[in-house]
C-alpha cells in the first residue's frame, strides 16, 4: 500500500455499487463507522478531520500552542490508513526509521522490528502514539463528517456529522489523505457473486482464510501485488486479473537490529527533522548527481545492481534521468527486464509480468515493492489472466466470465482497483466556502488549488497530503510534518495580528495550477494513465495531481509565503 496518511472522519463509501447505483451482495469484511459515537455540540478554534500521521502530528503541535482543538475519525483508533488495513500482505513502503513521527517522546520510546512494517506492527506504533500522546483525548471516533459551510458572518465553519455531532471552529483542517474514495470495477453482474468479496481496504481485521480456497484478485496496484503474493502461498488456486503488469522493485526486506536502534537514537532527531526533507521524495538516500548515459556501460550496471540490491525505491533515482529521458528510461527498463524474465520459468507468463518491450515507460505508473512476487505468480496453482487481450465479460453467481467464454471459478474475490486517488475523497463532499459555492463546482473542470494546502473561497480550510502537493512522489510523514507546521504558522500569525480569515487568492490558485503543469511536463509520468493523472477512474479530468518539483522546492516555497502571505486575502 502507498505511504498514504489517513483514513478520514469523511464519509465512507462503505459498501460498492454497479453503475446502475444497486448495492452489491458479498461485500464482506469490515466497513467504516457509521457515526454512532453519541453526538456532541463544540466551539472550538480548530477541527482536524482523520486521525493519521498528519491528524496527529497536528492535533500534538496545536495543542503545544494552546489552541482549543479536536479530531474527528470516523474509525474507532487512530492510526488513519493503517487502522483500516488489514489485507494480507499490508506493509509500508518506506525503509526504517523515515516512516515515524518526529515526536522525541515518541520516537524515544518506541522500537521498530522490520525495515518496512507490515500492517500488524503499524498499528502497534499507533497504539504506542496514543499511550504517549494520549490522542484519544481529543478524538471524536465514529463521527463522520457529512457537511462544512463557512458562515460569513463569523468567519466561521459550521460542520455537521452524521451521528448528529455539530462543530463550530474558525479553522477546517483536513487530514484525510489520498486514498478516500474507494473504486470498484463495473463488471456486468458483479452484484449476482455469492461467494466472499471484498475490497482491499475493508478487509476484516481478522482475517480471511484462504486456505484451499479458490481466490482471485482484480488489480496490480501495490495493494493487488500484496495481497496476491501472500495469498499464493496458502489458496489452493489463484487467479490474477492483470491488465498492466507492475515494475515491481526488490523491497529486500529485513529486521532492524535493536543495538543498532539504540545507537541510531544519537542521530534520530537530525534525520526526522532535517535530513528526511533534503532529498526530492523525503527519503534519506541521496538523490542521484548524474544522467544514465554520463556511466560506461560497466558503471551503469554496477549502479543499478548496487541499487537493486540495497532494495527500496532507489532504483527510480539511480539516475537523476530516469524520469525525464526516454532513452535513459528505456536503459532502466532493459535492467529491470533482464532481471525479471530471469525469475520466471512460464513463458506466458514471464512475456505478461516482464515483456520485452515495455508497455509503458518504466516507474510512470507507481511501481510496488515485493519480496517474491514473481516466484509466486510463476507456480502452477497460479493463473494469470491478460484482460487486455480478454478482458472480463461478467460475473456470475461462482465466478468470472472472461470474453473467451471462460468461467474462472472462485471462492474469494479481492477487489484491489484502488482509489478515486488525491480528489476522490474531497469531490463527493458537502464543503461550502463563500458565495455558497461548493468544492465539487470549484473543482469540476480539474483541481485548483494554492501551494497543495487551501483553495480560493474556502476561507480558513487547509488540507495535508492532498491535490498539488508531493503527495504521491514521496514518504508521507516527510510531507505532513513540513504541511502541518506551515499550518500551525499560519494560525500562530493570524492570532497575533488579530486576523478572522485567510482565503487564498484566485490568481495565485491559477498561477499554482500552471505551476504544477509545467513542474508535471518535464517528467515521463505526465505521458502515462493512470491515478497520478486521475485517469484510473472513469469520467474523471486528465490532470497532473501531484507536485513535480520534490520536497527541497516545495517547503522553500509554501515556507517563503508566511511573512506576508503572499498569495492570499487576509481581514
Amino acid at each position: 500500500m502507498h505511504t498514504s496518511n489517513g483514513a478520514n472522519g469523511y464519509v465512507h463509501t462503505n459498501d460498492a455499487s454497479t453503475a446502475d447505483g444497486n448495492s452489491i451482495n458479498g461485500t464482506n469484511g469490515h466497513a467504516a463507522s457509521n457515526g454512532n459515537a453519541a453526538p456532541v455540540v463544540l466551539e472550538l478554534d480548530a477541527l482536524i478531520v482523520g486521525a493519521g500521521f498528519a491528524g496527529v502530528y497536528l492535533l500534538h503541535r496545536l495543542r503545544q500552542e494552546g489552541y482549543n482543538i479536536k479530531i474527528a475519525e470516523a474509525g474507532t483508533a487512530i492510526g488513519g490508513v493503517w487502522h483500516w488495513n488489514s489485507y494480507p500482505g499490508a506493509r509500508v513502503d518506506s525503509q526504517y526509521p523515515i516512516y515515524a513521527l518526529s515526536i522525541p517522546e515518541v520516537y524515544k520510546t518506541w522500537q521498530w522490528k522490520q525495515q518496512y512494517p507490515g500492517q500488524k506492527e503499524l498499528k502497534q506504533y499507533f497504539e504506542h502514539v496514543d499511550k504517549v500522546l494520549d490522542v484519544s483525548r481529543d478524538t471524536l471516533f465514529g463521527t463522520t463528517v457529512l457537511t462544512a459551510v463557512f458562515d460569513e458572518a463569523t468567519d466561521k465553519w459550521r460542520i455537521e456529522c452524521e451521528n448528529g455531532t455539530r462543530i463550530t471552529c474558525r479553522y477546517f483542517l483536513s487530514c484525510i489523505g489520498f486514498a478516500a474514495k474507494r473504486h470498484y470495477p463495473d463488471f456486468p453482474g458483479l452484484n449476482d457473486f455469492k461467494g466472499y468479496m471484498c475490497h482491499s481496504s475493508f478487509w476484516p481485521h481478522e482475517g480471511v482464510d484462504v486456505k484451499g480456497k479458490k481466490v482471485a484478485v482484480i488489480g496490480t496496484g501495490a495493494t493487488g501485488i500484496q495481497i496476491a503474493q501472500e495469498t499464493a502461498k496458502e489458496a489452493s488456486h489463484l487467479t490474477c486479473f492483470v491488465r498492466t503488469p507492475n515494475h515491481c522493485i526488490p523491497m529486500q526486506q529485513g529486521h532492524v537490529d535493536p543495538e543498532q536502534q539504540i545507537k541510531d537514537l544519537a542521530t534520530i532527531h537530525d534525520r526526522l527533522t532535517k535530513k528526511r526533507f533534503e532529498s526530492l521524495g523525503g527519503m534519506l538516500y541521496p538523490d542521484a548527481a548524474k544522467n544514465v548515459f554520463d556511466d560506461s556501460p560497466e558503471d551503469r550496471r554496477a549502479t543499478l545492481e548496487e541499487a537493486w540490491r540495497l532494495g527500496g525505491f532507489r532504483l527510480t533515482s539511480a539516475y537523476k534521468d530516469v524520469l525525464t529521458s526516454e532513452a535513459a528510461n528505456a536503459e532502466v527498463y532493459k535492467f529491470w527486464v533482464e532481471k525479471r524474465r530471469a525469475q520466471i520459468t512460464d513463458p506466458v507468463k514471464r512475456d505478461l509480468l516482464a515483456p520485452e518491450e515495455a508497455v509503458h515507460f518504466i516507474f510512470g505508473k507507481r511501481p510496488s515493492l515485493e519480496q517474491d512476487y514473481y516466484e509466486q505468480m510463476d507456480k502452477p496453482h497460479v493463473t494469470l489472466v491478460n484482460v487486455k487481450t480478454n478482458p472480463v465479460s461478467h460475473v456470475v453467481a461462482n465466478g468470472i466470465v472472461t470474453a473467451d467464454g471462460t468461467l474462472h471459478e472462485i471462492d474469494i474475490l479481492a477487489v484491489a482497483t484502488g482509489f478515486d486517488a488525491v480528489v476522490g475523497g474531497y469531490k463527493h463532499l458537502d464543503i461550502t466556502g463563500l458565495n455558497g459555492e461548493t468544492l465539487k463546482s470549484h473543482w469540476e473542470n480539474g483541481v485548483y488549488t494554492y501551494l497543495g494546502m487551501t483553495v480560493a473561497n474556502f476561507p480558513n480550510l487547509m488540507y495535508t497530503y492532498g491535490p498539488h502537493s508531493p503527495t504521491a512522489y514521496a514518504n508521507g510523514p516527510s510531507i505532513v510534518e513540513p504541511q502541518a507546521e506551515w499550518i500551525v504558522s499560519v494560525m500562530n500569525k493570524m492570532r497575533e495580528e488579530g486576523k478572522t480569515r485567510i482565503t487564498a487568492t484566485s490568481e495565485a490558485e491559477s498561477a499554482w495550477k500552471e505551476n504544477i503543469r509545467k513542474l508535471h511536463s518535464t517528467s515521463l509520468r505526465d505521458r502515462i494513465d493512470g491515478w497520478y493523472n486521475g485517469t484510473n477512474i472513469p469520467g474523471n479530468v486528465k490532470q497532473p495531481l501531484n507536485y513535480n518539483g520534490g520536497i527541497p522546492l516545495y517547503l522553500k516555497t509554501i515556507r517563503a509565503t508566511l511573512d506576508n502571505f503572499e498569495g492570499f486575502e487576509v481581514k
